[in-house]
């Protein structure tokens, strides 16, 4: 169910900070569990923060705690400015979308969105005026009189997109609402998310375990692990350029290389990171790698047709596997590997992320 403040509350002198969140050595224990530990984050207004991480790694905490659901054990979150760490949910400019979109079954669309503000008092004029704007927003005024039950999953998460939107909280935090969806309706769902959060201007936070979701959506990444951001910064910069083990894992595939084999390819004793699609699939017997580039031999061991690209997993010589990724072109389609043939992979190390 939704949370929203029952009136505007003026928040912060200072305009530029509304719709800011400022979370300060925040700390979460459960008894001798510690879900967070000593996290600091600060979202920007109107920016997208997508909170990613495995089951258990913090971030949902985070959101119940912004939320006013659960109160932090150490630290302070501040909104727009202002210290709201002991608020109660309900005096917080914010609104909370859950995975279960906890719509009124017994109410039609028009009376779920117009919800929040006839519990404010707003008068059945505006009412109808504000629920008409939300629905036109989320491309379904079609559908004021029909119930919840009528409606296909993504036209229900879209409803209540619109139930939270209308009470015009500075913030939004989704937990996972995408969840329940199939592959196609959620990537649908990911594109309009992101268009109704320009088109609102909202400061949006976001929690899924789905790294293509969160790279889709996001200004910013924060990858969760063991109650800490392991990193923060764009889809680009988590994904291109991880800054640990875990985040060269947890999002997306990565080939991971020692440092020891690392300085024999290249005379720089630092482990790296390198994505698939970055490493070139080549004949064995094509000599040695070109200027700048290192290469490794190997015996294709197994091959995954995905779709747009089919990916090859390598057993190289040098004991570690490698996974180079090609996409289905028509035109290359006759030239490719099978299981079983010699091959080198090949890569620039300028195009590998260095690793502590």
């Amino acid at each position: 169910m939704s949370t929203a403040a029952p009136a505007a509350q003026d928040t912060t002198s200072d305009s530029a900070a509304a719709g800011s969140v400022s979370l300060e050595g925040l700390s979460k224990s459960f008894g001798d569990f510690t879900a967070v530990r000593d996290l600091d984050l600060h979202v920007a207004p109107g920016e997208f923060l997508s909170m990613l991480g495995p089951s258990g790694s913090g971030k949902t905490t985070v959101l119940r705690i912004i939320a006013g659901f659960e109160e932090a054990t150490s630290g302070t979150v501040r909104l727009s400015g202002v210290d709201v760490s002991r608020t109660p949910p309900h005096a917080r400019n914010v609104n909370t979308v859950f995975q279960d979109y906890a719509l009124f079954p017994h109410m039609t669309i028009e009376d779920n969105v117009g919800y929040g503000l006839r519990v404010r008092g707003t008068s059945k004029a505006d009412r109808g005026e504000q629920v008409g704007e939300a629905l036109r927003r989320v491309r379904l005024d079609q559908v004021a009189d029909r119930l919840p039950h009528q409606l296909s999953g993504g036209q229900r998460q879209r409803i209540a997109l619109a139930r939270a939107l209308i009470l015009r909280p500075q913030v939004l935090l989704l937990d996972e609402p995408l969840g329940a969806l199939d592959k196609q309706l959620r990537e649908q769902m990911q594109i309009e998310l992101k268009q109704i959060q320009r088109e609102v201007g909202i400061t949006f936070v976001f929690v899924t375990h789905d790294q293509e979701e969160a790279l889709t959506l996001s200004d910013r990444v924060a990858v969760f692990n063991n109650g800490r951001i392991e990193q923060i910064g764009t889809a680009r910069e988590v994904y291109e350029e991880p800054r640990s083990e875990f985040v060269a894992r947890f999002l997306g595939l990565s080939n991971l290389i020692g440092a020891e084999l690392a300085e024999t390819l290249t005379g720089a004793r630092r482990a790296m990171s390198i994505r698939p699609e970055r490493v070139r699939l080549d004949a064995a017997a094509n000599g040695a790698p070109a200027d700048g580039e290192v290469g490794l031999d190997g015996v294709v061991a197994e091959i995954v047709y995905t779709g747009p690209a089919t990916r090859y997993l390598v057993a190289t010589d040098a004991g570690i596997d490698m996974i180079a990724e090609r996409p289905n072109a028509h035109h290359d389609v006759g030239a490719r590997p099978a299981r079983g043939d010699r091959v080198r992979v090949t890569w620039n190390p300028s195009h590998a992320a260095v690793l502590p």
